[in-house]
């Protein structure tokens, strides 16, 4: 993907002001280890808002975009048959599927926002993001896969796990309730048969009086 800006030499860190920075294309940068490292604290953050929405929110009523239904009728008409509940990179990365995406990202240039903005996408939608499961992609690239992983059901497992296991831990808090409130009432029992073996013994001091 083409600079904007008819920028031709990489920019310094030290010039351009990082908020400035973060909008222009990665290209523009060269090497520079503060513009990389910058990219991917926001990639990150990014990608940590949207795990936490997908585990709240029942992911098949989300909208990312204001064009989710554009983005949706493009991608599967131009990759129908992409399997996107694991993801191949070589479906992603390879020079083949680069010719191929490319027409398809250029076409929301002026559509979505950050269009062409470095994004973290999970490889396994089931999974979270960890290095493994993790690679660079761009945003629309992004936006085009996870809207249809929300949209197919795909996202769903990852809302399920999330809820059963806070179903289990208020489960198991609700078993430590109970079974606090019967040492409870086994406390309560062995105070009431103390007192009637010393009401007991009382009685029985008084008649021999």
């Amino acid at each position: 993907m083409e600079g904007t800006g008819g920028m031709d030499e990489p920019v310094s860190a030290e010039v351009v002001p990082v908020a400035h920075a973060l909008s222009l294309p990665a290209e523009s940068y060269g090497n520079d280890p503060d513009i990389e490292m910058a990219w991917a604290v926001r990639a990150m953050q990014h990608a940590e808002v949207y795990y936490k929405l997908i585990s709240s929110v029942d992911p098949q009523f989300l909208k990312l975009t204001k064009v989710d239904d554009q983005i949706y009728s493009e991608f599967r008409e131009h990759f129908e048959k992409l399997k996107i509940d694991v993801l191949d990179p070589e479906e992603l990365k390879s020079e083949l599927a680069k010719e191929k995406w490319r027409p398809f990202c250029l076409k929301f240039g002026g559509i979505v926002e950050d269009y062409n903005f470095g994004t973290l996408l999970r490889l396994d939608c089931s999974q979270g993001y960890t290095e493994e499961n993790t690679i660079f992609a761009p945003r629309i690239q992004f936006f085009a896969i996870e809207i249809a992983r929300n949209r197919e059901g795909y996202n769903k497992a990852v809302y399920i796990s999330v809820h059963d296991k806070e179903g289990v831990k208020g489960a198991n808090g609700g078993k430590k309730g109970a079974d606090s409130g019967g040492d409870e009432e086994k406390v309560e029992k062995g105070a009431d048969s103390r007192r009637e073996k010393e009401e007991g013994v009382t009685r029985e001091g008084e008649k021999e009086n």
